[in-house]
């Protein structure tokens, strides 16, 4: 089973801070560095290290060669990421001293994946075949719809919640990987009541699985009527920025494999976990062996 991750690529500028700068304030940053990122860069990252087949299709700048020299490190197919007369999208981001982020984008080339590059895409793959979307690429409408027209199953991480996102045939979703914050977007009961979100998106989407993340709380995923849960690992956190892409990387490759719910869940939040502890997007995503051996130290 293949999977197709059309998603984003950009460069992450890293700012640690002491605190988030705040309306009409001016501060100095404690450090400064600049990674590989964009969420759907990430995601295919750790797809490759967690041992998946998956191919990533989005759009680059001249500047942006870095990116491809990353995925292809984690063991990624590049062969459908078109260079763009538009410069590479980047991210800005905040980090204070307790790991927390804010994060601002910029699309740039992530803005110029075209309806015809998602149709010429999608002539490589076949049904059964899984197709990731997240919402920071342009024509995202399309590629849900010709997706599942396919026959692929089509897997959104609804992030960042839009105007737009919404007015996509979200009914044609397979499964919905998010958090509760955006659970709450997209049913409108309070983050603060993840079984109420839950229910609400079971009702919106009732052809749908979900993998709900809850922060501190771990995560759920309802499937086929059954629903199952893990708590998080505790780690001294340094960086969040990656936690989310990490643990949908490691469930959807597990998906491919077939592992049962409870592995599932427990590899994606091991994975998670230790991305969480390291500095960066993507560099931060651990490998396979390293997410085992953090396992079986905590048997």
């Amino acid at each position: 089973m293949k999977v197709l991750n059309i998603g984003s690529l950009n460069i992450d500028k890293v700012y640690k801070v002491e605190h988030f700068v705040q309306a009409k304030e001016t501060i100095k940053a404690l450090d400064h560095d600049v990674h590989s990122g964009g969420k759907g860069l990430n995601q295919s990252v750790a797809l490759g290290k967690a041992g998946a087949e998956v191919y990533h299709a989005g759009s680059i700048g001249d500047d942006g060669r870095m990116l491809t020299d990353i995925l292809v490190g984690a063991g990624v197919n590049v062969d459908f990421i078109k260079n763009s007369h538009y410069p590479t999208g980047h991210a800005i981001i905040q980090v204070e001293e307790n790991g927390q982020n804010c994060i601002m984008i910029c699309g740039g080339a992530n803005d110029d994946v075209t309806c015809e590059d998602i149709d010429k895409v999608l002539t490589s793959f076949e049904k059964g075949d899984i197709l990731l979307l997240q919402n920071e690429i342009s024509n995202l409408g399309h590629a849900i719809e010709m997706g599942h027209a396919k026959g692929m199953t089509v897997i959104l991480n609804p992030s960042p919640i839009s105007d737009g996102l919404k007015e996509c045939r979200l009914d044609l979703v397979d499964m919905f990987i998010l958090n509760e914050v955006e659970g709450e977007a997209l049913t409108g009961i309070s983050a603060e009541d993840p079984d109420g979100v839950l229910e609400a998106l079971k009702d919106i989407f009732p052809n749908a699985s979900f993998v709900l993340t809850l922060g501190e709380h771990g995560a759920v995923f309802y499937r086929d009527g059954e629903k199952a849960s893990h708590g998080i690992f505790k780690v001294k956190a340094v960086d969040t920025t990656a936690a989310g892409d990490t643990f949908c990387g490691y469930f959807i490759a597990g998906l491919t494999k077939g592992w049962e719910s409870s592995r599932l869940l427990e590899y994606a939040s091991a994975a998670s976990a230790i991305a969480v502890s390291r500095e960066g997007a993507a560099p931060s995503v651990p490998s396979m062996e390293e997410v085992e051996r953090f396992l079986d130290e905590r048997k």
